[in-house]
């Protein structure tokens, strides 16, 4: 196999964190191609609402470290929601209660409770404005994107290759502990609604969501475990509206304006972590973020650049 030279490293995986992880890497002065499946668009990051909050991902005590580092990037990035996509809007986790976070909650600037709940002003990011966004900033770094098809990791010709296939690694690596939890959401015009609202049980596959977008209205949402079905359900979408117009009576007569599904990529743990292949080059794996891959993207591409870093060790 021809090698590249080792400032060179290929991301695999074109979604939040494989265009983050290679925005850092880029921005660091590592040759950077990423090759993804298909366009940033068309990946499950595309369909996430885009809040920041640990959902569905573990092991806490790093994702918490994770998440705050993630953050402290987004509320910078606030500054330019135009351009980034990254706005801080208020809103309510209804059911959380402080004594069941992390010790994470502690440093989240102005979480609070509140009547049923939690209410804090964070991060949202219009996902396709934020990918694209990546995209660019990654592009200035003199990086690239390419379309292809990867069926072995061990074959991609680089000196570094950096694993960031989400569900993609259940047959890539092959790491049968990832699987899908489905999610489907309703978009909506929005009838007026400025903040977020969100009332989740993890042991059902029911959630809802309300999150504003500069153009739009969220709503969610499902977590159906095992569940890799792309088609929109549209008894799952009437109940969703119903949920949501529950909390907001206003959006019960929205005109709708799409249906989406998105397969997160769950694991009993992330997987981030340096492994050396038998031809000595370097294999850096960083996925199975369940439901808060927005939520850790820079915490967890910093630390895999960091593991990518020819100084490593």
């Amino acid at each position: 196999m021809d090698i590249e030279p080792s400032d060179e490293v290929i991301v695999v995986g074109g979604g939040v964190a494989g265009l983050t992880t290679a925005v850092l890497l880029a921005e660091s002065g590592r040759r950077v191609r990423v090759w993804a499946r298909e366009p940033a668009e068309r990946t499950t990051s595309a369909v996430a609402g885009g809040l920041w909050w640990p959902y569905r991902i573990e092991p806490e005590p790093l994702v918490g470290a994770w998440a705050l580092e993630s953050l402290r990037v987004y509320q910078e990035l606030a500054a330019r929601p135009r351009e980034t996509g990254v706005r801080l809007v208020d809103g309510v986790h209804h059911g959380a209660h402080l004594a069941e976070l992390g010790a994470w909650a502690g440093r989240v600037a102005g979480l609070r409770a509140v009547a049923g709940g939690l209410a804090a002003r964070l991060p949202v990011a219009d996902m396709p404005v934020h990918l694209a966004w990546l995209r660019r900033r990654l592009e200035r770094a003199a990086g690239t994107v390419e379309l292809r098809e990867v069926a072995d990791l061990a074959a991609v010709p680089a000196a570094v290759v950096v694993n960031c296939a989400g569900l993609g690694a259940r047959s890539l690596v092959p790491d049968p502990s990832v699987r899908p939890v489905r999610g489907q959401l309703v978009v909506v015009e929005n009838p007026g609604v400025t903040e977020w609202f969100t009332a989740v049980d993890d042991s059902s596959a029911a959630s809802t969501y309300v999150i504003p977008q500069p153009d739009r209205l969220l709503l969610g949402g499902t977590a159906e475990e095992d569940d890799w079905n792309l088609e929109p359900d549209p008894r799952a979408a009437a109940s969703i509206v119903a949920r949501c117009a529950s909390v907001r009576p206003e959006v019960a007569g929205a005109r709708i304006l799409a249906h989406r599904v998105g397969l997160r990529p769950a694991r009993s743990a992330v997987r981030l972590e340096r492994q050396l292949l038998p031809d000595g080059r370097v294999l850096v794996h960083n996925y199975g973020h369940g439901g808060a891959g927005v939520t850790v993207a820079w915490g967890c591409a910093r630390e895999a650049a960091r593991l990518a870093s020819p100084a490593y060790g």
